[in-house]
Order: structure tokens, then C-alpha cells, then sequence
């Protein structure tokens, strides 16, 4: 559950979403959590745009990060990398209705009424730690197997 208190800490200090979950398991995967940060300085809300979830490419970054390819011709790591990301992005619309942020939030954040509505429902206060929380649960779970 550390990851999860972790992920939660660190939205709830005003990072992004992608930042959120990426950061919470940079460390023990061998990058620093401040690189982590940086790195997904970019992709929180959708980046930017409402697109896939933040807190799903945090997790994809961590899954790419354990699992990806990173030697020409290991093609074991690029099937076992594609095999977890389907299987995230799977279990995460499963248990949430989709993984992209504007059917999520149910707006279109690419708008300023759309940006409006989120706020004035709490949905980036209340609504998106719980896809923090979703995000970070299924890395550990897809982790263990």
C-alpha cells in the first residue's frame, strides 16, 4: 500500500496525475523521483488534451520502465511490455468505464467550460485521486504476477 499512499502524497501536493503514479515506483525501478517528476511533468489531464488518463501513463511509464525493451532484438521484453500495457489499459476501463480522461470526467477539458465544470465539481479534487488510486493498485497487482 505504500505506492498508493505515495501516489496519493504526491497528487495531493499538486502534482499531476502521471507524476502521481510514475514517481511512486521510480526509486526501486532505478530512476530518481525527481527525474520521474520530470518526466511526467507532461501528461497529466490527458496531456493536456482529455486524452488517456494521466494516471494510466504513469503506470504505463512504470510498467515500460520494469519491463520495457531496451536491448535491439529482445523481443521477449517488447511482447512482455505490450502483454502488461493491453493488460492495464484493460483492467483499467474495466473497473473504471474507460482510461480516457474526458469520458472519466465526463467534460471535455480541451475547453474552458469544459476545465469550468471539472472544477466547480471537484472532479481533480475528488474524482481524480480515485484514478490515482486505480492506476497505482493495478501496477502493483500486474507487478506481482
Amino acid at each position: 500500500m505504500a505506492h498508493v499512499e505515495n501516489a496519493l502524497n504526491l497528487f495531493g501536493l499538486k502534482f499531476n496525475c502521471a507524476q502521481a503514479v510514475f514517481a511512486s515506483f521510480s526509486e526501486e525501478l532505478g530512476l530518481d523521483e525527481k527525474q520521474a517528476l520530470k518526466i511526467g511533468g507532461c501528461f497529466g489531464s490527458g496531456m493536456r488534451k482529455g486524452e488517456v488518463c494521466g494516471a494510466c501513463t504513469g503506470a504505463l511509464m512504470v510498467l515500460g520502465l520494469k519491463y520495457g525493451q531496451s536491448e535491439v532484438g529482445d523481443s521477449e521484453s517488447k511482447l512482455k511490455s505490450d502483454d502488461v500495457c493491453v493488460k492495464f489499459l484493460e483492467e483499467f476501463a474495466e473497473r473504471n468505464g474507460s482510461y480516457i480522461c474526458n469520458e472519466l470526467l465526463n467534460c471535455d477539458i480541451r475547453t474552458k467550460e469544459g476545465v469550468e465544470y471539472a472544477v466547480e465539481n471537484d472532479l481533480f479534487t475528488e474524482f481524480c485521486p480515485k484514478m490515482v488510486e486505480s492506476a497505482t493498485l493495478i501496477v502493483e497487482e500486474l507487478i506481482k504476477e
